[in-house]
């Protein structure tokens, strides 16, 4: 087995806390935890969304993302609401409060992020983002996956 410091997972594990580390500061000053931010990043992208496409597009487990639109109602930065053509579907948008919010954040965000590029360089960044997407598109194959399951098990 290869060291533990070359296993892919925690090398990107550590490479996202090594990020979050610029911008948790920033996010603590605005009273926002990192999935709240999230939220409100996708909210404000994509207006409206469905909660199982929320839950989806933010990389958050539906039963976590209910405690945190809890939350975020409770602080009035976002709105939920049931189309009367289907009541067992819940949609979310952001408030004025939240729109508010994240035009406020956004400007702290983006200096962060030109801190980060600064440190790292534009050009290594952008092979990185590259790379992430590729990452990102690997899909196992989940016959051959379950084959070596099966024979590990033996």
């Amino acid at each position: 087995m290869r060291p533990f410091d070359q296993s892919l997972p925690m090398a990107l594990l550590a490479a996202r806390e090594s990020i979050m580390a610029f911008f948790r500061p920033h996010l603590n000053e605005l009273g926002l935890t990192e999935q709240q931010w999230r939220i409100i990043r996708v909210l404000r992208e994509h207006d409206e969304l469905e909660f199982h496409e929320l839950a989806a597009i933010a990389k958050l487990l539906p039963p976590s993302l209910s405690g945190m639109l809890t939350r975020l109602e409770r602080l009035r930065l976002i709105r939920r609401r049931k189309r009367s053509s289907d009541q067992r579907r819940l949609h979310i948008a952001l408030s004025a409060e939240g729109v508010a919010r994240f035009d406020e954040a956004s400007r702290q965000m983006e200096r962060v992020y030109k801190d980060i590029e600064t440190r790292f360089g534009r050009r290594r960044l952008a092979s990185l983002f590259q790379l992430l997407s590729s990452a990102r598109a690997l899909r196992p194959d989940t016959a051959a996956a379950r084959r070596r399951s099966r024979e590990t098990t033996r």
